[in-house]
């Protein structure tokens, strides 16, 4: 059944410098009726900074990261974050949380990436028992003990509550997850899920995993978005992410982002853009991306195609739809298409 479509806008991380005009374009968006603005990290700028700055300058936008790592700091500090957020802007944060990649995680912040699953669901619980304060913070599970007995312990530490009252005891929390049983843990325990790639033509994919979603459970899926009469021209930037995200962000024998690509029906291609990247022929890598592929989680074409395969997306469970374009003109095409506005 088709229905209406929410709309937000993801920053994503910083480059080699701070993006020029990024909070013109979270103002532009809140003007427009977005929904909500993201920010995401990777192993240069952080989430919350820049979130907070956004949200320094806008009023009524949701704030949500896409996403927070979670090796990057304990569930402890991590609800700090928010809970300081969520009041210095009257309530309107959404966390979202991801275990990123063993690359990243034992490369960048020195740890185990072991038992991602079991991590993440220690994680939340410890981020919700802080966020709703009803009594001192513990944790029995093995990644993050509370109170901290182990190697290099005093034996002194005692269960605390933060000494800040959270503004709201259910900061919504989103997970990004691409594996079958992180998607279907997501659906558990969360609020809302931020898939990397979503095809509306392909539900099956995800539609198991999904099935115990509890009401009012959303899903913020990323399409970048060109509005162009070359449509080979308008994919290219959606191939180049691809190939990049496909051939080096991962391991050879593991690379979370191929495998999502063979398990929604392009797994002979996959491989061949991680080969060729990874033997350096990074151009011919990108040009390996399947056009068909990179046109079902975007949104290119003239105004008339994209608005024909809105109602694709209408008729999934994706509940907003997060645009990763800063172009003003853009943004207001998409909030006339979406929105009515």
């Amino acid at each position: 059944m088709a229905k209406d479509l929410a709309l937000g806008l993801q920053l994503g991380y910083w480059g080699a410098g701070p993006p020029e005009g990024f909070v013109e374009a979270a103002q532009a968006a809140e003007s427009l009726g977005f929904d909500s603005v993201w920010t995401a990290e990777a192993w240069g700028s952080d989430a919350f900074t820049p979130l907070a700055w956004i949200g320094a300058h806008t009023e009524r936008i949701r704030l949500g990261t896409a996403v927070v790592q979670l090796s990057g700091r304990t569930p402890t500090s991590t609800a700090m974050h928010v809970l300081t957020l969520d009041h210095l802007t009257n309530g309107r944060v959404t966390l979202g949380l991801g275990v990123s990649g063993p690359q990243v995680v034992e490369g960048w912040y020195g740890q185990g990436f072991s038992k991602p699953l079991s991590r993440t669901r220690e994680y939340v619980d410890i981020v919700r028992q802080v966020l709703r304060r009803e009594a001192p913070v513990t944790s029995d599970g093995p990644h993050y003990p509370l109170p901290y007995t182990g190697p290099g312990s005093w034996q002194l530490g005692k269960p605390l509550r933060p000494i800040t009252h959270p503004l709201r005891a259910d900061v919504p929390i989103f997970l990004g997850a691409e594996g079958p049983k992180n998607v279907a843990m997501t659906a558990e325990i969360a609020d809302g899920w931020l898939p990397l790639y979503y095809s509306p033509y392909r539900q099956e994919v995800y539609a198991d995993q999904l099935s115990g979603a509890k009401p009012g459970f959303e899903i913020a899926a990323m399409a970048m978005v060109s509005i162009t009469d070359d449509i080979s021209a308008g994919l290219m930037p959606v191939k180049m992410s691809l190939g990049f995200y496909i051939g080096g962000m991962g391991a050879k024998k593991r690379n979370f982002h191929m495998e999502l690509m063979g398990r929604m029906g392009f797994e002979a291609e996959a491989e061949k853009v991680q080969d060729l990247f990874l033997a350096g022929k990074r151009a011919e890598a990108v040009q390996a991306v399947p056009d068909e592929f990179a046109d079902e989680i975007s949104l290119v074409g003239p105004v008339d195609r994209i608005r024909d395969r809105l109602a694709a997306w209408r008729e999934t469970p994706v509940t907003t739809l997060l645009l990763a374009n800063r172009d003003t003109d853009t943004m207001r095409t998409m909030a006339e298409l979406v929105l009515g506005g």
